[in-house]
Formats: C-alpha cells, structure tokens, sequence
C-alpha cells in the first residue's frame, strides 16, 4: 500500500519546506521538495510534523498505567494517538513491589504488542520529602537486587527509573540500572548539587519533570536544577502545562539545555480528555478541578490532564521555540533518549510514518501511526 502526502509544510529539525512525502508498507520512502511527481493526498500547505514521543505518560481517557488493567491501558494509548503522540512510554508511580511487579508483567504484553515503547519506574526508590503524589507509605531505599526482579518483571521492556540520587544504595542502583540497559533519571529528589552529580556520574542521563519535586535552584544552594541543566550528559524533562512550571522557568531551561537536551513530557494521568472529578494516580485519590489535577489528601499536584499536541503548541507559542526546534524536543530528543531515533522521531527516509497534521493553528488535524490513519485529515 502506498500514500503519497502532497502540498505539505514538511517540518524537520533542519527547517520547514514545501513539499511531499511517500509511504509505502507503514515507512517513509521518499520525502522531495515542491509538487509531488504523481497523483497524492493534499494536505493543503498544512504542516506535517513526526509523531511526538512521550516518555513520561501514566494515563488517559480514564486509564491509569499503574493499575496494569490492559484495556484502560488501550483506551489511554488511543487517546493519546488521537493527539499526535504516537510512541509512548507508560510511567507507573509508587506501589508495593507486589503491585509493581504486576503492573509490569501486565504492561510488557502491551510492549510485545507494539502498543507501548516501554515502562518507567517512577518510585518506589524516592524520597519522602520531595515525594509529590506518591505513597510515602510505600517508599523504600534504592536495593539493585531488588530492581533487579522489576526488570525481569517488565521481560526486557523496562526503560526508564526515576531515583532520587541521595538515598542510600542509590548509586549502585543507578549503575545496576544502566548496565542492565535501563535509563536512570535522578527527580523526586531532596538532593544537593553534588549529591546530584553523583547520581549523574554513576550513569544518570535524565532529569525527571525538571524543577518539580526537587529542590529550588538557589544562588547558594544550587542543588539538582543547576546540576542537572548543566551537565551535557543529561536530558531534562519539562512539563508545560501553564501549572506545573512557570514559562520563564520554561525559557531558562531550554535556553540553557537547548533542542538536543530538552524532552517535553505530559506526565498525564488518567483525566487526560476527559472532565474535572474524581480520579485515582495509583493508590492516590485525586481530584481534577479547572484542568488541574491535584491530590484529595494534601493538595499536591498529581501529574497533568496535558496531550502532547497542546505541549508542543506551547513550546511554539510559550516558550518561543522555531518549529522545527519544537520538533525536535517533542519527537527526535525524546526518540534518541529511548535509543529509537533510528526509526522514529523525524521525517526521513526508512523510517517509520509515524505522523501528525497540524492546521495553521498548530491544532490536529490528522495522525498516522506506521502509515495508517489513527485520524484523517
């Protein structure tokens, strides 16, 4: 089956031309400039971007990752297709190690299934001060043995954990982590600078949702944010909700990580299109009010009701990113991060047709997901 897409705005992080592109067997094939040489689908001078790449999701359309029910997990990946993101990685929060390693067996199926690109850990391994929407209950110090069984648990699917890099036997959970494939992100962290850096040098690559559960960044005190945003070995994750992170905080970090280090994130749960009410983010009650989802018991911020497509508006029209700049942290940075850039996060030829429409307005206006249309323009 082949799919020619004419009269486009073909957006890469080289640039923005008019242009077409083929597809044939759900991969690129050929990507030119001016009119198409044949018959094609116009898409009407619109803008045609890759599919953004989520790495930080627990949810949406009324399901939670962390609960490991297949079929919510389903109804969330759909919702979030339909908004342009078109890898996702499912994020769990802090549980019992029963519970998680449940989840995580029930998710790796969905991972064998190619609806899903892998699993984060976010807890239990973080700390109670800085623990934001998880269970201090069910936290615990970092054990490699431990993640150890997780990891076994997820069949080889487990991507991502999220550490708090002061904790006892962090360190070596960190390296475990690494050698055993596994991305190690230093957040929910009570750590100072050179904590910090300590974590980054036993192998921690990622910062987890940047200035959220951490300490500020203080003139004396620089703590994880200046360590973090300075090292070049690490990629900060940026939750741009117009609530989790003020924009001029937004601006900072990118002007400081640039493109190639900075990842937009949802950190979606499970209210993501849908309404305010009464919603759970693992064994955590939550409620979703004006949009903004927030614990019932003490009030912290539980993850976003955020799609990727209203991210990557933001980073345009917010944090004044070029598009093709806006491409790269909502597709190609995240896709490299995940070790996938070679077949996704970029318009190219061979790699998959994982791609989103965008009107004038930067709106949806149709997605493809390895060459079939999740929604037409």
């Amino acid at each position: 089956m082949s799919l020619t897409l004419a009269d486009a705005r073909i957006v890469t992080p080289e640039g923005v031309h008019e242009g077409w592109l083929t597809i044939e067997d759900g991969r690129i094939t050929h990507v030119g400039h001016g009119s198409a040489p044949g018959p094609g689908l116009s898409v009407g001078g619109r803008h045609v971007v890759p599919g953004f790449v989520d790495i930080h999701n627990h949810g949406g359309a009324g399901g939670s990752f962390p609960t490991g029910e297949q079929d919510k997990a389903r109804d969330a990946v759909a919702l979030h297709r339909r908004h342009g993101t078109t890898t996702t990685v499912a994020s769990l929060v802090t549980d019992s190690i029963e519970g998680l390693t449940r989840a995580a067996a029930a998710l790796a199926e969905l991972c064998d299934d190619g609806l899903l690109a892998g699993i984060h850990f976010e807890g239990p391994y973080i700390a109670k001060a800085r623990c934001g929407a998880h269970d201090p209950t069910l936290l615990r110090e970092p054990s490699p043995k431990e993640f150890a069984g997780l990891v076994e648990a997820g069949r080889g699917h487990v991507r991502m954990v999220t550490i708090a890099a002061e904790l006892p036997g962090a360190l070596d959970t960190i390296r475990m982590a690494v050698a055993e494939g596994v991305i190690a992100a230093v957040g929910h962290s009570d750590a100072d600078y050179d904590q910090t850096i300590a974590g980054i040098e036993a192998g921690a690559t990622v910062a987890t949702h940047l200035y959220n559960a951490m300490p500020p960044l203080g003139h004396r005190a620089p703590g994880p944010v200046a360590a973090l945003l300075d090292d070049e070995r690490v990629t900060v994750e940026l939750i741009n909700d117009g609530t989790h992170v003020h924009p001029a905080m937004l601006r900072l970090a990118y002007e400081v990580a640039g493109p190639g280090r900075t990842v937009l994130i949802t950190d979606a749960m499970s209210a993501a299109g849908l309404g305010d009410g009464d919603y759970v983010l693992g064994p955590m009650r939550v409620r979703v009010d004006g949009g903004v989802a927030r614990l019932v018991e003490g009030g912290s911020i539980a993850g976003s009701t955020l799609t990727m497509d209203v991210a990557f508006r933001r980073g345009v029209q917010d944090m004044e990113m070029s598009l093709p700049d806006a491409v790269q942290v909502a597709s190609l940075t995240p896709a490299r991060v995940l070790g996938l850039a070679d077949r996704i996060g970029s318009i190219a030829v061979g790699k998959a047709a994982d791609l989103v429409v965008l009107s004038d307005s930067l709106e949806v206006d149709g997605v493809l997901k390895d060459g079939v249309w999740i929604t037409e323009p």
